[in-house]
């Protein structure tokens, strides 16, 4: 008995240590987290300006055309993926790498349809380690990363379109909707076909002067757009990231404390059960003396 109650002590020991380390964790997650929503909140106005920009000249100059705005029949698909370098994390990859092969595997028979970038250690682990045709890839980013951390993929991504050597683009990442609930998504990057429909909706907007042209404009800003708009995913996949580490780590904390509360009782009832057996043996010892 003596040797099973050591044993439960030792349990408790090591579940509270663990508990120590995810509570740290979880910390340390809910302060990232901070950062991260901060820092996607302050790249919006950025985007939303140029898109403002982009949709005037292309609703508002006629003539002007670009292969980034115009839809052609799909041949090929690109794909690029946001995943995180470390785990856990609960769902966060899983779940979206789970809907990106569903997605592949519904719209496409051979991996001669499609590319695949990722961005994460996991994203590309994963990948690389069932075939699929990765042809570009990003890890090792920081908490907070740069727009240069991944201007290089989000070069090559857009260049690629531009060059026609697919004919879309489609982003994949978890979007941020709360610190406790992140979803996969995934959304059509390229083309821009719908910037003039946006300019029309919108209402009246300001009144731009071009120089040198406004198809050298165009030409400039529209790859930028695009690859602004795969740093903001970026962004709010290292938020969902953040947010489902805390989650997670709170989560384990919590689930310690009932093992730690579970081991506890079978150590007092094991206790009482030694120290009963002890005053039983005394009581025999003192009635067989009598």
């Amino acid at each position: 008995m003596a040797e099973s109650m050591r044993d439960i002590k030792r349990k408790i020991r090591s579940v509270q240590n663990m508990k120590q380390i995810t509570k740290a964790f979880e910390m340390v997650s809910a302060a990232k987290l901070r950062r991260a929503q901060e820092q996607a909140e302050s790249a919006r106005p950025y985007a939303d300006k140029i898109r403002e920009v982009i949709a005037s000249v292309a609703s508002g100059t006629q003539g002007v055309k670009h292969p980034m705005l115009v839809s052609r029949p799909v041949k090929k698909t690109g794909y690029l993926v946001i995943t995180s370098d470390r785990g856990l994390a609960g769902g966060f990859n899983a779940n979206l790498l789970r809907t990106l092969v569903k997605t592949v595997a519904e719209r496409h028979r051979s991996k001669e349809e499609y590319v695949i970038f990722v961005i994460g250690r996991k994203g590309r682990e994963f990948l690389k380690r069932r075939g699929y045709p990765v042809i570009g890839e990003v890890t090792g980013l920081a908490d907070s990363p740069e727009f240069s951390d991944i201007k290089q993929i989000a070069s090559k991504a857009v260049g690629m379109y531009a060059d026609e050597e697919y004919d879309e683009l489609y982003l994949l990442y978890n979007e941020f909707i709360n610190p406790v609930t992140q979803r996969p998504v995934e959304k059509r990057l390229l083309p821009l076909s719908d910037m003039k429909n946006t300019e029309a909706a919108s209402g009246p907007k300001a009144l731009y002067e071009y120089e040198p042209s406004a198809e050298e404009v165009l030409a400039e800003l529209l790859p930028r757009y695009a690859e602004t708009l795969i740093y903001s995913a970026l962004l709010e996949s290292k938020a969902s990231e953040h947010g489902a580490r805390m989650t997670a780590m709170g989560n384990a904390s919590d689930n310690a404390s009932d093992m730690i509360g579970t081991y506890t009782l079978q150590y007092n009832r094991a206790r009482q059960a030694a120290i009963t057996q002890e005053l039983a043996e005394i009581v025999g010892g003192a009635s067989a003396l009598e």
